[in-house]
């Protein structure tokens, strides 16, 4: 697990196009928290799981035999695909959705954005060119903070939730972390390859747990606006997300990618304003700026060059 992206690339930071993709894929992970609100609502949480992942994957696999390249390319790696599908999906997808019905929204975002931090202490400790920096733990800290701040009253009003519900959130973060250093293993093959295969292998492991836990009885009762927010979730904020999730990681590393948490929040409050017509508070801007002075500090650019 030592052998990936070369050192030189995590000394020059992200290009102008990695950080376009973690501002994308933050505004599309930042929706996945309201769709996945809406579906839980009449959905059990691992119900919601399997159909995200084989929604996705079916998305993906139709995609494949329009346009390629040939799913024959994941076939050895199917073991690969299980674990990540594991560490990637199953468990932390189930934790949050748990999670999230049991806590309010302001503290998962924080717990959530603890991801970078944890990928951060494994990647030091698992591979060889990723390693701790003064401005990446900075930076980090930095983020969560601006995370905690951007929450605001909402964080302290969601502090009493049951403790399991927090543990949940932290253990979905750390699940993300270690499978963000697993995917490094993945760096040779397309990043679609890559998607297919992880939510292929989910959607294997959902099918009998869901089957077993819930049974069949009532699996796609739900009302029509649910459906709407699970499409939504597996098309979107899944079978799209992940191929630009598994390219970011291939050309950036596990460290850089992880950041995507940090700006989930922030897009968040954006759909709010655009969406929901809500008022952008002042603390809400000092967390967005607290978030901006990590990313800044994480880049490195500007620091070097002052």
């Amino acid at each position: 697990m030592t052998s990936a992206h070369p050192a030189s690339l995590v000394q020059r930071g992200m290009s102008a196009l990695d950080w376009a993709k973690v501002l994308l894929l933050g505004g599309i992970w930042g929706g996945s928290f309201f769709f996945a609100r809406i579906a839980v609502a009449e959905l059990h949480p691992l119900t919601l799981v399997l159909f995200r992942v084989a929604i996705a994957a079916a998305a993906l696999h139709l995609y494949l035999a329009v346009r390629g390249p040939s799913f024959r390319l994941a076939l050895p790696l199917a073991g690969s695909f299980l674990l990540m599908g594991l560490i990637n999906n199953v468990i932390p997808f189930s934790l949050i959705f748990a999670g999230q019905t049991a806590m309010g929204a302001g503290l998962a975002a924080v717990l959530n954005a603890t991801t970078p931090f944890w990928t951060i202490m494994l990647a030091n400790a698992l591979t060889a060119d990723e390693k701790l920096s003064w401005n990446k733990v900075a930076g980090v800290l930095l983020g969560i903070a601006g995370v905690a701040v951007m929450v605001g009253p909402g964080l302290v009003a969601s502090l009493g939730g049951p403790v399991w519900a927090k543990f949940a959130m932290v253990g979905a973060s750390l699940s993300y972390a270690f499978a963000l250093i697993f995917a490094r293993r993945f760096k040779t093959v397309p990043p679609i390859i890559v998607a297919a295969g992880q939510l292929t292998a989910s959607a294997a492991i959902m099918l009998p747990v869901v089957l077993i836990w819930n049974g069949p009885a009532g699996l796609l009762a739900a009302s029509p606006h649910v459906w709407a927010a699970v499409l939504a979730l597996a098309l979107v904020s899944t079978a799209f997300a992940y191929i630009l999730y598994f390219g970011l990681i291939r050309s950036a590393g596990a460290t850089n990618a992880s950041l995507v948490t940090l700006v989930v929040p922030v897009s968040a409050i954006v759909l709010g304003l655009i969406f929901l017509g809500e008022r952008l508070e002042l603390f809400e801007v000092a967390g967005i700026v607290f978030i901006g002075l990590g990313l800044v500090t994480i880049d490195g650019r500007i620091l070097r060059r002052g």
